[in-house]
């Protein structure tokens, strides 16, 4: 599993060594370096055209190479504080994947050498005994929807639109607030809607991201059988992680689906006004585009659509759209301690929000909500941190939300 060698890199990513023009974009936008990691991406093409220089014709003859890719070509401790934000692939001119290798490198660690930061540990065995990293069982998946109307898939088997709710909205005390949110639109707007409930899992993302591409294949087998089974004609997530693992990584299981993102599905229901939303107070609100709903899959317009209805005063942070800044807990780091650095990427992340003087700042994914609210509890900020349901149901007209209370 993965690559331990130079050797085990498919063509492509050998390739990259050669093709790097060492400009250095990609370390540039690299979250880790910008934070003082040890993590250069174009170091590590750099060593690995070093390395091929110097062993090349050794290894075309057929023989091993003597070094493991962590001695030469980026350190273990610049693996691990990757946070697989995919900026350096996007900006590459030259079309390199720096982050595959680093992805590649972990799958080695973690499956073939049982080596990785410990505190991974912990999410492992989430996923493995209670199907997510959280470790709630799930007899207790659909307790954020105590006293809401939330029908499971058992009891609406032909809903128009099957709402994977994820993990943290299930789970996570501060997520379960966008989930009740989501419910309260979805309601209001009359949406024939169902969950998974207790059948729900972890789409994997974190395993694949961690490296545990063993885990990850278990979890996304079980989920594309449960999902071919319910047949959804569409799906919505208010994650965007589980949104790129369903949408872009189920097809090599078998698992073709319709994926949007909660945003989608409200800037959808008001474009057919079936839900009101009246501008609210002149507030102004800033965006911060999470990695797997920007660059990643290019949702960038549907969610300023949605927050412009909501406040006249949308203000862009300085780094935005697909070219955001991370919040520092993709690639799994929301599992594990930061790496060493100068700063943590969430206190950067959030000193640009501070610094667009913005009253509120609107997320759209789970994991940005606990990273950048940390970083909030650190300063003196007034700054409210909100899912872009949450603003939504603010502002909801008067003529759609009084059927529900």
């Amino acid at each position: 599993f993965g690559a331990s060698n130079i050797e085990d890199l498919e063509w492509k990513l050998i390739l990259d060594a050669y093709a790097c023009i060492m400009c250095y974009r990609c370390q540039e936008v690299c979250p880790a370096y910008e934070t003082g990691k040890v993590l250069s991406p174009a170091a590590m093409e750099i060593n690995k055209r070093y390395y091929l220089n110097a062993a090349g014709s050794k290894l075309a003859a057929g023989d091993k190479s003597e070094l493991p890719l962590t001695e030469f070509a980026i350190s273990p401790e610049a693996i691990w504080a990757c946070t697989a934000f995919g900026a350096c692939i996007d900006i590459c001119p030259v079309g390199n994947e720096p982050m595959r290798d680093i992805l590649q490198i972990r799958r080695s660690l973690v499956l073939m050498e049982n080596d990785f930061p410990e505190q991974l540990q912990t999410a492992f065995r989430g996923m493995e005994r209670t199907l997510n990293p959280w470790n709630v069982p799930p007899t207790e998946r659909l307790k954020w929807a105590e006293g809401l109307d939330v029908p499971t898939i058992e009891l609406n088997p032909e809903p128009e639109i099957l709402w994977w709710v994820g993990c943290a909205p299930a789970t996570d005390a501060r997520a379960q607030k966008t989930a009740r949110a989501f419910t309260e639109i979805l309601q209001a707007a009359g949406v024939n809607f169902a969950v998974l409930g207790e059948q729900e899992q972890c789409s994997g993302d974190s395993a694949r991201r961690a490296g545990n591409e063993f885990l990850f294949n278990e979890m996304a087998i079980a989920n594309v059988e449960l999902l071919n089974s319910v047949d959804p004609p569409r799906i919505v997530t208010t994650c965007p992680h589980c949104l790129h693992t369903l949408l872009n990584e189920y097809p090599e299981f078998g698992g073709n689906y319709e994926v949007i993102h909660h945003s989608q599905l409200i800037d959808e229901l008001i474009e057919n006004g079936r839900l009101m939303i009246e501008p609210g107070t002149n507030q102004s609100l800033a965006f911060h585009d999470p990695c797997y709903l920007g660059r990643q899959n290019d949702i960038l317009d549907e969610p300023r659509r949605v927050l412009t209805r909501t406040q006249n005063n949308l203000i862009e942070l300085s780094r935005n759209g697909r070219k955001s800044f991370c919040c520092g807990a993709g690639g799994a780091q929301m599992w594990k301690e930061e790496a060493e650095g100068n700063t943590r990427v969430s206190a950067e992340r959030f000193k640009e929000a501070q610094e667009a003087n913005a009253d509120i700042l609107a997320v759209g994914c789970p994991f940005c909500m606990v990273m950048l609210n940390d970083a909030k509890n650190e300063t003196e900020s007034n700054l409210e941190i909100l899912d872009i349901a949450e603003i939504v149901v603010k502002n909801q007209g008067k003529s759609s939300s009084g059927n529900h209370h």
